[in-house]
């Protein structure tokens, strides 16, 4: 069988027994490309149920030589180790040849978070003379006081919105539902901007959605990312952010102010609580900081 053949069968099962989004097939594939791209350059007659450890090894190494960082290669080893189980599991193979690869040792990287005062800052930078200013103003504050990821607020429903009970509906990763509180203030900002959203031309395909271009249209992930690029620009805000920096920000903003880590993990739709750890480190991370403004032996001589 083929390389092709091996891919689409990996594909369907990835998406039919695990349910990930398109987003993470997409990204499984080009892993899996790139891998199949070397063995049919250097081994051109190697099926993928011949290739060894050294064979896989030999791709690592092409990783590195051209250039890519350890995190990317972890990534690539970790889609390609998933390849190999999916063989063991389909009997195609009876020994898995990634068993036994360590990938690169990574540096655990904290994510970049906002002050409330920068969150903030941001919201109110947004221009509410313009029709899709009360958009912004809601889907930003949605991001931050729900804890959403981008791709769960831009397939918000109407009929995921509860508001009398102050809870919306999230299906996140793996199509795994859950209920997320929503406070007053993002709800008054919703229900000011579906007014506005009542004067667009919708496309009947969207009626359900809840946040639309101005062509009444979904909104896709890279117009929330211009958004807050925009904005951040606006307010002259020297931070790499994202829509996933209010994510962080809403679950660091909890633990500074003594929320359960099993509670912001729920709230987070974190598979294992290993996840929601990273939220302790912040909190280490800043009182160091705060250490070293105020402590009169923090500098040294």
């Amino acid at each position: 069988m083929e390389w092709i053949n091996y891919k689409t069968d990996y594909l369907n099962f990835l998406r039919l027994e695990k349910s990930l989004s398109e987003n993470s097939l997409m990204a499984y594939e080009r892993d899996f490309n790139k891998l199949s791209s070397f063995v049919e350059k250097n081994y051109p007659k190697l099926p993928p149920t011949a290739v060894s450890q050294q064979h896989l090894e030999e791709f690592l190494a092409s990783l590195y030589d051209d250039g890519l960082n350890a995190r990317s290669q972890a990534r690539v080893l970790s889609s390609i180790k998933g390849f190999y189980k999916f063989l063991m599991l389909e009997d195609e193979i009876e020994e898995d040849p990634t068993e036994l690869i360590q990938g690169p040792k990574l540096d655990r990287k904290l994510p970049h978070v906002l002050s409330v005062e920068e969150i903030d800052l941001l919201i109110n930078a947004i221009d509410l003379s313009k029709l899709e200013g009360s958009r912004n103003r809601a889907i930003l504050e949605t991001l931050y006081s729900c804890g959403l990821r981008v791709s769960e607020a831009i397939n918000l429903r109407l009929s995921d919105l509860f508001f009398k009970e102050e809870y919306i509906r999230i299906i996140g990763k793996g199509d795994k539902e859950r209920l997320v509180p929503i406070n007053q203030k993002a709800i008054g900002y919703i229900e000011k901007y579906l007014v506005d959203r009542s004067r667009l031309n919708i496309n009947p395909k969207s009626e359900n959605i809840l946040f639309l271009n101005r062509r009444g249209n979904q909104l896709t992930r890279v117009m929330v990312f211009t958004i807050i690029k925009d904005l951040s620009r606006k307010v002259g805000l020297n931070k790499k952010i994202s829509p996933h920096t209010f994510r962080h920000s809403f679950a660091s903003h909890l633990f500074e102010r003594g929320a359960d880590l099993k509670v912001i993990q729920e709230l987070l739709g974190h598979e294992t609580i290993i996840t929601t750890e990273i939220y302790t480190h912040l909190e280490k991370e800043h009182l160091r900081e705060v250490l070293l403004m105020h402590h009169p032996r923090a500098v040294a001589p």
